[in-house]
């Protein structure tokens, strides 16, 4: 058995001050080796190494950005490039980025500040949260660092740069010519960016820990481990008062400490307090208490953050599975890339949750940040919403770049009650079998149990029964794929290692196709075996019957959740994305969805395609499915009966039905109540429809609502199978950020940096994100397309 007890926190700065850096950044393309002159003397004549704090060229102040395009991040150019047809871009979108295409492969970026005279006594910190890929930072001139990883954050301390009273430039270069992945990776500043500002002692950025957990009947012991910095000549004595408080506000443990911290050093005190009776964390009920660690030095408050605590217990058992709370959990787990439609890779805040909501409607408890790290707030979604993390390191190797990037993982993510394992690595083919291998997991663990040992690690394996090397570390053995594994044998040769399916499936579909179009690189919609075209691969019935029957694996993630671009198997060019999905790139679900759905949740569900217009094909035979956890079927055509079929546990079934026009119907019964699903046949589409997920939002520049498109015929019926083009027009205090369509063969663009944005509907939907603006209002966003009526929409923002 292996388990952990744990509470976790997060942490934010509420004293003090933390301000978004994310507004006002000026951009441009440009690189050394273009034939034009855009690359703003970063040459020989540039030479920012020679002396400190030169602002020549494009570090200068008064240097000449007036025509750059103006962003705010999170910011992906690459989203903004035209579709190439070349095969070495496929695995990345076909987007030109890379080394045959430099001059959309590097840009700048430049932001101006002021900083007033009253903070010349704080310390000052510029953080960014993920820069894709390689940058190169400077401030005033002086060259603050090179960051090379794509998905971690961070940070340079600028005190010593500052230009107080005065406006300060901050240049950013990127440079996204090398991969890291072979997904679309996007380029650019695509995470937040921070301004943080604390006294001269303070509570460092990741400094509050919780790093034991006695869990008893009636009452639980949290540990907070905080570290404080002191950056004075000097000696202070510092107390430290700790709070928990409940979620409606109210104190219900705390502590107070006082230590002595050495000038120019950092100390940690570690405070004990009890809970009693608390509330735990879990999937249905994610309840979170906060932490207020207060710094004083004398009655003077140096420094406070609040911190997000969640109670909760984590067990893998190599025979009982994974367990939550003492209570057996099976994983019902996907994999996921951070791309979305229309806006790349740079999604907004409020997009993280609503993707994270749209798995959890399909019954999926479990994340997998694959094969990344996750941005912050995608882990603070999943904290609220209650969806447990497999937190992935970004590449498998124990240099001190590498080890670097894992360390500060682990210091960022340590502390949210969703994240319940720490993973390695995944498929790494060249060494994972071997010594190497094995030495590289061991040096990664022991850091990991320094730095949190509350927690075991994985690792993502395609390498079948094969024990030596990286599976022989790892506390919860990772199986890529069951079809080229033996995982019954494997259990059976090593039974005190737990088990789960770190990657399955790799189903391809496309959604609303019911026929494969190698032409238009489509795939059909039907979950057939046939349709699989890669050994490891299978359907969803054939790998979730194997992991449900077994209660000693902890359960599995689908490769993948949503579709994601790059990646275009089984087919390249004109595809663009990829298959992999359970929903596609907007989140419109796919047919297995309503398998998922069926098998991984209580609610009634009953889901019968494929849609009934099939116009020309009178007498011929429709193959006829139903996703249902109803225990009996009738199906309909017309009101003649096609007879009644019995549902199997984790199957489907279908029938042939010779087509006429008119209406499907299927009659289900699931624990004595009757559940009906129609599907007709439709007219031509007549009128739009828009349907905001939301129709309030924040005025604070970020939050979105995704605002998705259907249209109807002249009896209010949804048309599936619709084309149409549809041309958005926004007024008001917002702004449309990106569209998109979940087609994997569209070369339409996602972003229209000018004119009126516009999509047409692949199979019947389309999907437009609306941003708000800074200023509270009314949002009025009107759709439009030839011979069908117009759609309006409102939002308002406060």
């Amino acid at each position: 058995m292996h388990f952990r007890k744990k509470f976790r926190l997060k942490t934010t700065i509420i004293w003090g001050e933390r301000i978004s850096f994310d507004d006002n950044w000026c951009f441009q393309l440009g690189d050394a080796s273009s034939d034009e002159n855009v690359y703003f003397h970063y040459d020989k004549n540039f030479n920012p190494f020679a002396k400190s704090g030169r602002t020549i060229g494009v570090n200068s102040l008064e240097f000449p950005d007036s025509t750059w395009q103006q962003v705010s991040l999170p910011h992906d150019w690459a989203i903004e490039l035209d579709f190439i047809n070349d095969k070495s871009l496929g695995g990345h979108g076909f987007k030109p980025v890379g080394y045959k295409f430099p001059k959309t492969s590097v840009g700048w970026y430049r932001k101006r500040f002021d900083i007033p005279e009253t903070d010349r006594d704080k310390r000052l910190t510029i953080k960014f949260d993920g820069v894709y890929r390689d940058c190169q930072v400077w401030l005033n001139g002086f060259y603050l660092g090179n960051n090379l990883g794509g998905y971690m954050e961070f940070m340079y301390d600028v005190t010593d740069f500052i230009e107080y009273g005065k406006t300060n430039i901050l240049t950013v270069r990127v440079d996204a010519t090398q991969n890291e992945g072979w997904w679309y990776e996007g380029a650019g500043i695509y995470r937040h960016a921070w301004l943080i500002k604390k006294s001269t002692n303070y509570i460092p950025e990741h400094g509050t820990f919780d790093n034991h957990l006695m869990l008893k009947a009636m009452e639980a012991w949290v540990n907070v481990q905080t570290s404080i910095e002191n950056k004075n000549k000097e000696a202070i004595k510092n107390s430290l008062e700790i709070q928990i408080l409940d979620a409606q506000g109210k104190i219900i443990g705390k502590s107070n400490g006082q230590q002595l911290v050495e000038g120019n050093s950092q100390n940690t005190i570690v405070s004990r307090i009890k809970v009693s009776n608390p509330t735990l964390w879990s999937i249905e009920s994610p309840y979170l208490y906060k932490v207020v660690s207060t710094l004083k030095t004398g009655t003077a408050i140096k420094d406070q953050t609040e911190t997000i605590l969640g109670i909760r217990t984590v067990v893998f058992d190599a025979q009982k599975g994974f367990l939550l709370n003492g209570k057996p959990v099976k994983i019902k787990g996907v994999c996921m890339h951070q791309d979305h439609a229309g806006v790349g890779v740079a999604l907004p805040d409020r997009l993280q949750y609503y993707r994270i909501e749209k798995l959890k409607e399909m019954g999926c408890n479990a994340y997998r940040s694959a094969h990344h790290p996750p941005t912050p707030e995608l882990l603070d979604a999943c904290d609220r919403l209650g969806m447990l993390v497999m937190d992935e390191n970004r590449l498998f190797t124990s240099s001190p770049e590498f080890l670097g990037q894992f360390e500060r993982l682990i210091l960022r993510d340590r502390n949210h009650p969703s994240v319940i394992i720490w993973s390695l690595g995944n498929e790494e083919h060249d060494m994972q079998n071997k010594e190497s291998g094995r030495r590289i997991a061991e040096t990664f663990k022991t850091l990991q149990q320094k730095l949190d040992p509350s927690r075991l690690c994985t690792y993502g394996g395609n390498n079948g029964n094969n024990y030596t090397g990286a599976n022989e570390v790892v506390d919860v053995r990772g199986v890529n794929y069951m079809n080229i594994s033996d995982i019954d044998k494997y259990h059976k040769d090593h039974p005190e290692q737990p088990i789960w399916g770190s990657e399955e499936a790799s189903t391809l579909c496309t959604r609303g196709q019911y026929a494969v179009d190698k032409e238009q690189g489509y795939m059909s919609d039907y979950d057939k075996k046939e349709n699989i075209p890669h050994v490891w691969c299978s359907n969803a019935e054939e790998w979730w019957k194997f992991y449900d029957e077994r209660e000693w694996l902890a359960g599995a993630f689908i490769w993948t959740g949503f579709d994601y671009r790059g990646e275009p198997s089984p087919y390249q060019w004109p595809c663009i994305n990829s298959h992999f999905g359970v929903m596609d790139v907007c989140g419109f679900p796919k047919n297995n969805y309503y398998y998922y759905k069926a098998w991984w949740t209580n609610e009634d569900v009953l889901h019968i395609y494929p849609h009934w217009n099939w116009a020309g094909k009178g007498g011929e035979k429709i193959n006829v499915w139903c996703q249902t956890n109803c225990q009996e079927v009738e199906l309909f055509l017309n009101g003649k009966s096609l007879g009644k079929k019995t549902v199997q546990k984790n199957s489907h079934i279908e029938w042939d039905v010779v087509y006429e026009p008119g209406v499907l119907e299927a009659r289900g019964i699931r624990n004595g109540k009757a559940i009906v699903k129609k599907v007709e046949t439709t007219g031509t589409a007549a009128s739009i429809v828009m349907s905001p997920d939301r129709l309030e939002l924040k005025a604070d520049g970020n939050d979105v609502s995704v605002v998705n498109i259907s249209v109807l015929d002249v009896e209010g019926r949804e048309v599936p199978d619709a084309n149409n083009f549809i041309t958005f027009k926004i007024e008001g205090n917002g702004k449309i950020i990106g569209v998109g369509n979940g087609d994997p063969s569209s070369h339409e663009p996602d972003k229209i940096l000018k004119g009126n944005y516009h999509r047409k509907l692949f199979n019947g939907k389309c999907q437009v994100i609306v941003q708000s603006t800074n200023e509270a209002g009314t949002i009025k966003i009107t759709a439009i397309s030839v011979q069908l009526k117009t759609a309006e929409a409102k939002i308002n923002t406060k």
